[in-house]
């Protein structure tokens, strides 16, 4: 009879600290949820989002939609979003992926930022990690997605990103590294800048060959994941044309 109140006893407790760990959760998620949306509001009262779209699409060399290879399209989209074309700025399961992934590291490893949350990032605030800078972003990805096309936003993350070698842009990218414009590029070169803005100072091709070469099938990979390519296609992309900028092999 003891045996059987301690452990009710015990299951009530765990389920009161449950609850109260539930609780700071929403507490403070409410906490950085107010300080984000100052942030982005902050950040608007500046500048309008409507004018921060208009300063990207002014700039030169800025490449439009039609002028990106499609396979460069569902490149980026399997290594950085494969939910883009279905979600409303930000995703769920992704943001919840890496909060799980960001707990048991401690650190910030994922970010589970969608594509139109890295545009928000990349026009509006900085890239230091903080989460009420999350927090922001997230209201941001939803005002962008009330006003821009997938295909806009799509645009204005790849003329915002940053490709490492102090390449800022597709168009920069492109010529930066291959001396071409984005819509005469290769499959495989194609794939190599899809992956580049995950971490650019680390799989540039400047910096290392050989990182870049192993993202680049990472991309490859991840289109195979995501049903645009066939196991058979990615090898023939991979071994077709395995070669970076500077190697003459």
């Amino acid at each position: 009879m003891k045996s059987r109140k301690k452990k009710h006893i015990l299951r009530n407790a765990g389920i009161c600290a449950a609850l109260v760990l539930a609780l700071a959760a929403v507490a403070v998620g409410a906490s950085f949820g107010i300080k984000g949306y100052r942030m982005y509001r902050d950040a608007i009262s500046q500048f309008s989002l409507e004018e921060r779209v208009d300063a990207v699409r002014s700039r030169d060399h800025f490449t439009k939609y039609e002028d990106l290879p499609e396979f460069y399209v569902n490149a980026v989209i399997s290594a950085e979003d494969r939910r883009f074309w279905k979600h409303g700025g930000i995703d769920p399961a992704a943001i919840c992926r890496a909060l799980w992934v960001d707990l048991k590291s401690m650190s910030f490893e994922e970010g589970g930022s969608t594509i139109t949350q890295q545009v928000a990032k990349n026009m509006l605030f900085t890239q230091e990690k903080k989460l009420e800078r999350k927090a922001a972003e997230c209201f941001a990805a939803i005002a962008l997605e009330a006003r821009c096309s997938k295909q806009e936003i799509l645009e204005l993350y790849v003329n915002t990103a940053y490709f490492g070698s102090n390449h800022y842009g597709i168009y920069d990218a492109a010529m930066g590294y291959f001396h071409k414009s984005p819509g005469e590029l290769t499959e495989y070169e194609a794939a190599m800048l899809a992956g580049l803005p995950n971490a650019p100072s680390v799989y540039s091709p400047d910096t290392n060959r050989e990182l870049a070469k192993k993202r680049t099938v990472q991309v490859l990979n991840s289109m195979v994941e995501n049903r645009v390519l066939t196991k058979e296609e990615a090898l023939q992309i991979r071994d077709f044309s395995d070669r970076l900028p500077g190697t003459d092999d």
